[in-house]
C-alpha cells in the first residue's frame, strides 16, 4: 500500500506529472525538460532526484548530460501512464508539451555555460 500511495502523491503534482509523460515517450535530459517544461532548472533536478529515489525513472550519461527515461518496472505507473496517454486529446498542457519536444535539441545547452 505504501507503494501506491507514494506514486500517487508522485503523480499530483503536474511538474512531475508532465515529466513522466514526456519520459514515457522519449529520452530527454535536465536541459531539455526544463525547455519543453519551460521550468526552471532547479526544478526539474528537483523533481528528477524525487522520481529517482522511487526508481520510476533512469538515467543514462552521454558526456556531460545525464539522458533520462522512465521505467517500465512499475505496473501501476506503466498502466497510468498509459491512460493518460491513450486520453491525451483531454489534456491541452501535455500535447503541448509533445509539440514542444519536437524542437528538444534547441535547448540542449541551455543548461550549460560552458559546453563546447
Amino acid at each position: 500500500m505504501y507503494n501506491l500511495v507514494n506514486i500517487f502523491k508522485l503523480l499530483s503534482d503536474e511538474t512531475r506529472l508532465r515529466i513522466i509523460i514526456l519520459l514515457s515517450q522519449q529520452e530527454l535530459c535536465v536541459c531539455q525538460l526544463s525547455g519543453i517544461l519551460d521550468v526552471p532548472q532547479p526544478t526539474v533536478s528537483k523533481n528528477l532526484s524525487k522520481l529517482r529515489d522511487m526508481n520510476l525513472v533512469f538515467g543514462r550519461r552521454n558526456e556531460k548530460f545525464v539522458f533520462y527515461t522512465l521505467t517500465s518496472e512499475n505496473l501501476i505507473l506503466t498502466n497510468t501512464v498509459k491512460n493518460i496517454l491513450d486520453s491525451l486529446v483531454d489534456y491541452p498542457q501535455l500535447i503541448s508539451d509533445k509539440n514542444r519536444a519536437v524542437d528538444k535539441e534547441k535547448y540542449l545547452n541551455q543548461c550549460c555555460v560552458n559546453c563546447d
